[in-house]
């Protein structure tokens, strides 16, 4: 009688589930954003095939003309799937533009049989669409904002991010740790992810550094589907006013033996590799003409005797040390710290942000001005370079 009961629950659980209307459960959130692209992330809770639509921001309704559409493909195929990315190709830059989502189910997929359902799309007609604004290489001046550690407190992340003013800010970087693990997507979303949309992310992009944390968990090979780079790998550089931005991924904090990574890390041959792409890129002609250079790494150097950072120190250091860096902003050890240049022979100082601080950073030419700023709003510390 009870297994009928069970079996009569889930049959009913199941046809409720099946009947549920295609809905946007997660995002939209910006990624890769340069001067030229930009990339537009979402979830639904069907699978469909998924589109932008982009208008200039000049005033007109969403509705004046036909807006030109781009598809999540793969191959050359509309993609199906519950996760969709979009990138924008041929954006001016400096340009602010609108978007608009799009998302139709996919009930059948066989061939020449196709059944296609319900669209869900954002709301353009009594509400603003969701707008971004591309970089820019050639702007004086950039602004953004840092925080690490988080852990999956959204409390805390809601509160660091309010010490600032978000709508002022070119972008955000996440540098590290800003989960305990990844078990799965869903932990993504509830970690963070929902809290920055909900915060800013749809209209101002945020980077991400990834930390030790950020390479735990049976989810955490999906790490590049969330968050793409220019390089297609969670190392990667990008160019916003007159600075240029390092991240490098310093991968764990232990020997890859060691028992809490259950024999699946391999990492040290993953930094060796990482390694010789850095040689590349601070000979680019693009890194060396910016006048300033802003590196983040999660684990920092010099604060501890650990595999991580002797690592980074030894891979990493000697490169940076002759490339011209002006800072390096880490985070890993939840404390506050800070090196100044040639106390342990380097040539560029080190800011190392607790779990409780944002970094406010504005870059005016070749100057760089900073505020670590706590929760309760308090001046942890101020640097100018």
């Amino acid at each position: 009688m009870k297994t009928n009961i069970l079996l009569l629950l889930l049959f009913v659980s199941l046809s409720a589930l099946g009947n549920e209307n295609l809905k946007v459960t997660h995002g939209p959130y910006l990624q890769n954003l340069g001067e030229n692209e930009a990339t537009i992330i979402w979830k639904t809770n069907k699978e469909a095939i998924s589109w932008v639509e982009i208008a200039p921001d000049d005033g007109s309704h969403f509705y004046a003309e036909e807006r030109p559409k781009y598809f999540a493909t793969t191959l050359g195929i509309k993609k199906i799937d519950t996760l969709h990315t979009v990138t924008i190709p041929g954006l001016g830059k400096a340009t602010s533009y609108r978007y608009r989502i799009y998302s139709r189910e996919v009930l059948e997929n066989n061939v020449y049989n196709t059944k296609m359902g319900n669209i869900v799309a954002n709301n353009v007609y009594s509400a603003d669409p969701y707008r971004f604004k591309t970089l820019d290489a050639s702007k004086g001046q950039v602004s953004l904002a840092v925080v690490n550690d988080i852990h999956t407190d959204n409390e805390k992340l809601t509160a660091l991010l309010g010490q600032v003013k978000l709508d002022e800010l070119d972008f955000v970087v996440f540098n590290g740790d800003m989960v305990h693990q990844i078990r799965s997507e869903q932990t993504l979303w509830d970690a963070y992810m929902d809290t920055a949309v909900k915060l800013f992310a749809k209209r101002i992009p945020f980077f991400h550094s990834r930390g030790n944390h950020e390479t735990r968990g049976a989810f955490a090979t999906h790490y590049m589907d969330y968050f793409p780079t220019s390089t297609g790998m969670p190392y990667y550089g990008f160019r916003a006013g007159p600075a240029y931005f390092l991240v490098i991924d310093s991968a764990e904090d232990k020997p890859d033996s060691d028992i809490e990574y259950g024999g699946f890390a391999a990492f040290d041959e993953y930094r060796e590799k990482e390694v010789e792409w850095l040689k590349e890129v601070v000979h680019s002609e693009e890194f060396k003409k910016a006048p300033v250079k802003i590196v983040f790494i999660h684990i920092p150097i010099f604060t501890s005797t650990w595999h991580g950072t002797r690592e980074a120190e030894r891979l990493f250091y000697p490169i940076l040390n002759e490339a011209g860096i002006d800072l390096m902003l880490s985070g890993h050890t939840h404390r506050h710290s800070y090196l100044p240049v040639g106390e342990k022979g380097n040539t560029f100082p080190v800011l190392v942000n607790s779990n409780k601080d944002i970094v406010d950073i504005k870059v005016f030419g070749d100057k760089i001005s900073l505020k670590v700023i706590g929760q309760d709003g308090k001046i942890v510390q101020k640097l100018d370079f």
